[in-house]
């Protein structure tokens, strides 16, 4: 069913797929302001059959945003004719293999974070010469983390995967792609999610054979001229028309916005200007940071990657690239010292010993590194293990608790630091804004501040990931023209909080020497008895 009319629309819809459930959020279209919002889990439809294995069920997956889609519109007591159009953020670097006639899936969805091709990995590390041979190409080193690899494991290990793909009859994708094929009928994916698969060249934003190639994946996946009737998808800017939703509660919608999650919340963050970075502090910490036009390679083991495309079909020369990296011991480590040190009882209870702590002159010399399982960008040692250093009889619980949130803002500052050396200072950190569930932490933001030498922000409206797609969903839909020109979603009547830094540049200094000394302090401990 086509639909006419649309200027009597009133919502825009934002589906957030993520790895722990899906939502569906609804914003006033012309203020961005969330109105309704339905969130349905996933754990049940999640599955470890083995050590490292991480899969979820496609059909489960896809039932969760029909489910979503039907409760939004319940709240408001709304119908598809009200939404305007719909757009998609999504988990990264999750694949699906789905029958191109009846779209049921081949094999279980592999999620970003399974491992089981480490093998597939160290081969092709030994096969291409280095982790680094197809960085030049994609941007991304060779890693368990990315699509190609996973695509290469279900060729090898699942027979109907294999079959169907030198048949042609299958279609291959990140959860957008899945999404918008179930959906619409139409096979594309973004940019964003094409440059996290090891197989996109960041520069010319099209599948590269080389890249395919070394992966000892075929050529055939591409289709002719990259359409979409290859196995792989057509590749579209993140904010243009791509479809229409052809049955279910948003038959009718247009489909007119697609984003990874991360790239989502930097554009929900509005850093639109180079320098301009954004830190999800969750489990783990992920931060970015928009490098403008320059699609800059690491040096330091950072990801580059596309960070939005202009509004309209996709333009490689229109694109803006960011530097990624992430600290692996975030929320982890706070809840060790919870859950087995018991040294608090919540993470409310953490802030207000760290903040104690932090207005009576800070840890005098005490440091905590968080690398219980090694540590990530810039350092890449897997042998670094968790270290406490300083300690004297003048230190107490809240002196320790205050080290672990500085813990955290050292390794963003460590990762934010390597940006800037890759991009051989062209792209110096502006702004940081925050978002994630640790962001909550007054101590924490503080002390980012404080060892960045810049402005934290962290927004009233932390649920910038969905706040992203719903920019980028407008713009595709003709609703603004630039992301910049996008509703504040009801920010311009409140800025969040602001925390600046209490350090001088000479205190500074000194706090990153002493830090810097404790990271030695954990190095070469794995393998030790």
């Amino acid at each position: 069913m086509t639909r006419h009319h649309r200027t009597a629309s009133t919502y825009i819809a934002a589906i957030d797929q993520g790895t722990s459930s899906t939502r569906v959020i609804l914003y006033d279209q012309g203020t961005l302001v969330p109105k309704a919002s339905h969130q349905v889990q996933l754990s049940n439809a999640t599955s470890t059959p083995q050590a490292g294995w991480v899969q979820m069920n496609p059909a489960a997956l896809l039932l969760s945003v029909e489910n979503c889609f039907q409760g939004v519109l319940e709240q408001v007591g709304a119908t598809a004719q009200d939404v305007t159009a719909v757009g998609i953020t999504n988990q990264r670097e999750s694949l699906v293999v789905w029958d191109r006639k009846t779209g049921e899936a081949l094999h279980e969805c592999i999620l970003w974070l399974d491992t089981r091709t480490r093998d597939i990995v160290g081969d092709l590390e030994q096969k291409l010469g280095s982790t680094n041979a197809l960085r030049n190409i994609t941007g991304l080193p060779l890693s368990t983390y990315f699509t190609g690899v996973k695509l290469k494991w279900m060729m090898d290990n699942v027979p109907l995967v294999r079959q169907a793909i030198e048949r042609g009859t299958c279609q291959v994708g990140t959860v957008d792609a899945f999404l918008a094929a179930r959906l619409t009928g139409v096979h594309v994916t973004d940019v964003t999610n094409a440059s996290r698969t090891l197989m996109m060249d960041l520069h010319t934003c099209s599948w590269s054979n080389d890249a395919i190639e070394a992966l000892d994946l075929p050529s055939s996946l591409v289709g002719t001229n990259g359409d979409s009737r290859g196995v792989l998808p057509r590749i579209v800017g993140s904010a243009e028309h791509v479809g229409t939703i052809k049955s279910g509660t948003f038959e009718g919608v247009p489909l007119t916005g697609i984003i990874g999650d991360q790239q989502g919340a930097m554009v929900g963050q509005r850093c639109f200007e180079s320098g301009m970075a954004k830190t999800t502090y969750g489990t783990g910490a992920f931060c970015l940071m928009n490098t403008g036009s320059t699609a800059f390679p690491s040096n330091s083991g950072l990801l580059t990657t596309a960070l939005y495309s202009a509004p309209g079909e996709l333009d490689p020369s229109t694109m803006t690239y960011a530097l990624e990296g992430a600290v692996g011991s975030c929320a982890v480590g706070i809840n060790w010292f919870s859950d087995k040190l018991k040294l608090f009882d919540s993470p409310m209870e953490m802030d207000k010993k760290a903040a104690q702590a932090l207005g009576n002159g800070g840890t005098s010399g005490l440091y905590f590194v968080s690398a219980f399982g090694g540590l990530l960008a810039p350092h890449w040692r897997d042998d670094a293990r968790g270290t406490l250093v300083g300690l004297t009889l003048a230190h107490d619980d809240t002196h320790i608790c205050l080290s672990i949130v500085e813990g955290i803002a050292f390794q963003v500052r460590d990762v934010v630091n390597a940006m800037v050396q890759d991009t051989e200072g062209r792209s110096k950190l502006v702004t940081m804004k925050v978002d994630g569930g640790v962001c909550k932490s007054d101590p924490l933001l503080q002390s980012q501040a404080n060892f960045l030498g810049r402005n934290v922000i962290r927004p009233q409206n932390v649920e910038t990931t969905a706040m992203g797609a719903a920019i980028v969903t407008g713009a595709g839909a003709g609703l603004w023209g630039k992301y910049e020109d996008s509703p504040l979603g009801g920010a311009e009547s409140d800025d969040g909080t602001i925390f600046v830094s209490m350090l001088g540049d000479k205190e500074r200094q000194e706090r990153v020497s002493n830090w810097q000394h404790a990271v030695q302090s954990s190095l070469n401990w794995a393998g030790r008895t």
